[in-house]
């Protein structure tokens, strides 16, 4: 092979592997969940690239990728209650990137956004809001910790990472802590109980000293009811009556109807006896 001919071939290699070189610096792909960021000679575009394919200027254009979804970390926190008690805390906190700040987010902060900007101030939050609280109002509290911490978290952050939602998965006391917690817990449901069982008693009695004065204050209205009416008492002997004719109690202890008394009583001749007159003495 001549070498004008070798010469053109080799130029002609070399043109196509710039082609190709340049071809595959000259174009992107934005992944889905993704948003990219455009560096040019070391100046960040102010437009995000949207996700799918494009074109960029080959060997000086970079596009950095920025996840918007929604992300998950795990965080331990070591915080000290009001009462100066050791508290450590074990978080999972769920954010994400808004595409409004994937551009100054890249910017401004270096390396992973969680680490250098949300973990901080997640444990900043947690802490003010522990301090205020006994370790005892904290263990029993875990919502309203949550949502406080979550609330304050929010505002130190601002508008560069969204804070879905924080979970307390646990809350570790020292073993003596946590012995001196439940045996209060164990002495106050006792204390309730007790008090329960003194207020039952309390109703019941209660209870019989109303039944007991209304059943006074109605005896006290039946007598002015009779001493007002007498003929009450004769009406109600009427009413009552069965038809049946009245008993009648004998000189021993025998009951019985006055019409069985009158069968039992022997007939006799009730007309008056004449008078016998003794003879007259002679003289």
């Amino acid at each position: 092979m001549q070498p004008q001919t070798l010469a053109r071939w080799l130029g002609i290699a070399l043109l196509v592997f710039v082609i190709v070189l340049m071809a595959a610096n000259g174009t992107y792909v934005v992944q889905p969940g993704y948003r990219g960021v455009e560096v040019t000679l070391g100046r960040v575009s102010e437009q995000f690239k949207a996700e799918g394919f494009g074109f960029k200027m080959p060997l000086i254009t970079e596009i950095h990728p920025v996840s918007i979804r929604q992300q998950t970390a795990r965080e331990t926190a070591e915080c000290y209650s009001s009462d100066l008690q050791q508290i450590v805390v074990a978080l999972r906190v769920l954010f994400r990137i808004p595409e409004s700040a994937v551009v100054r987010l890249f910017r401004d902060y270096e390396g992973e956004p969680f680490a250098q900007l949300v973990a901080p101030r997640v444990h900043e939050a947690l802490k003010e809001v522990v301090a205020l609280q006994t370790a005892e109002q904290i263990v029993k509290n875990r919502e309203e910790i949550k949502v406080r911490t979550l609330e304050l978290a929010r505002r130190k952050v601002g508008e560069l990472v969204v804070l879905e939602d924080l979970v307390i998965e646990d809350i570790k006391l020292t073993p003596e802590l946590e012995r001196a917690i439940e045996q209060k817990m164990i002495q106050e449901q006792e204390a309730a109980k007790a008090k329960f069982v003194q207020q039952r008693a309390q109703i019941e009695a209660d209870t019989a000293v109303i039944k007991a004065r209304g059943e006074a204050e109605s005896i006290r209205i039946r007598g002015e009811a009779l001493k007002e009416n007498p003929a009450y008492v004769e009406l109600q002997i009427v009413d009552r009556w069965d038809g049946m004719p009245p008993l009648v109690v004998g000189g021993g202890p025998v009951l019985m109807s006055l019409s069985e008394l009158l069968r039992s009583i022997p007939a006799t001749n009730h007309a008056p006896a004449k008078p016998v007159l003794s003879p007259r003495s002679t003289r």
